[in-house]
């Protein structure tokens, strides 16, 4: 056992590219939680009081402290920062349940939205990191977007840039890389990649667009891919499922793909 040891410390020393990073992914996912319960308290609990807000606002502000407090800066300005945010994150999210209302016939109440859709708490999980990313907590941001992603299958990383109204139907499957652009009333079904166009460049395309725009009033389909940084879809355009984009649609387009041949047997 001892040489095993010994012989992973040795390869830690060799790990010049690794750096450790000093957050409490178990305080994020818990700060993530009591905001997330906090924003749509009235939701959850009858006629919510100020002592309810108080004491889930003053855990969350805890866990975020407790989550960040060894890193080598104050991070007392940047909470400041994250919670004074919190009233824009709730309209914004308020937009996104009444764009999944007014969209899904299936769903017989807002309440429904908040408390089972996937979709809805993978769009809320990325509003309330986006916030984080803006920030610089970029570590913290991807935490709660990849507890997000472990329950929901929903890939959106906390750096893409997503406007109103946002609607993710079912959900499972979407990945929506870091420099996207989403424009305001986008609907995607489950199964879109919204991703690079090519990744052999590697660290080489760092900080450069790697990933396409979606004007505003934009659906995409279930399966569909559209990748790279050039690529945009223009506005009021629908995408049919299981479309393979690489090169810009103009606005108000439909693009779907050709009819399948298609053998049915008839069974006696």
């Amino acid at each position: 056992m001892n040489k095993i040891i010994d012989g992973l410390l040795n390869e830690f020393e060799k790990d010049s590219i690794c750096n450790f990073v000093n957050v409490d992914r178990s305080k994020v996912i818990d700060f993530y939680k009591d905001i997330r319960l906090a924003l749509f308290l009235n939701y959850y609990k009858e006629n919510p009081n100020k002592n309810d807000l108080n004491k889930l606002l003053s855990d969350a502000r805890l866990d975020l402290y407790d989550a960040l407090k060894n890193m080598e800066i104050d991070v007392n300005p940047l909470i400041d920062e994250v919670f004074d945010s919190l009233l824009t994150i709730r309209e914004q999210i308020k937009g996104d349940i009444n764009a999944i209302y007014e969209g899904d016939p299936a769903c017989k109440s807002c309440s429904e939205i908040v408390l089972t859709y996937p979709g809805f708490i993978a769009i809320s999980a990325y509003r309330i990191a986006h916030i984080l990313y803006q920030f610089g907590l970029k570590s913290v941001a991807r935490v709660i977007s990849e507890y997000a992603h472990s329950r929901t299958g929903v890939d959106i990383n906390p750096g893409a840039k997503i406007g109103k109204n946002f609607f993710i139907d079912h959900g499972t499957g979407i990945v929506i890389g870091e420099t996207c652009v989403i424009g305001d009333n986008v609907k995607i079904y489950q199964g879109v990649t919204l991703g690079a166009l090519s990744l052999k460049d590697g660290r080489k395309l760092e900080n450069t667009k790697r990933h396409p725009t979606i004007e505003n009033n934009v659906t995409i389909y279930s399966g569909a891919s559209i990748f790279g940084g050039e690529t945009v879809i223009g506005e009021g355009s629908t995408i049919g499922s299981n479309s393979f984009i690489t090169k810009s649609i103009p606005p108000y387009s439909l693009v779907r793909n050709k009819p399948y041949d298609l053998e049915v047997i008839q069974k006696k």
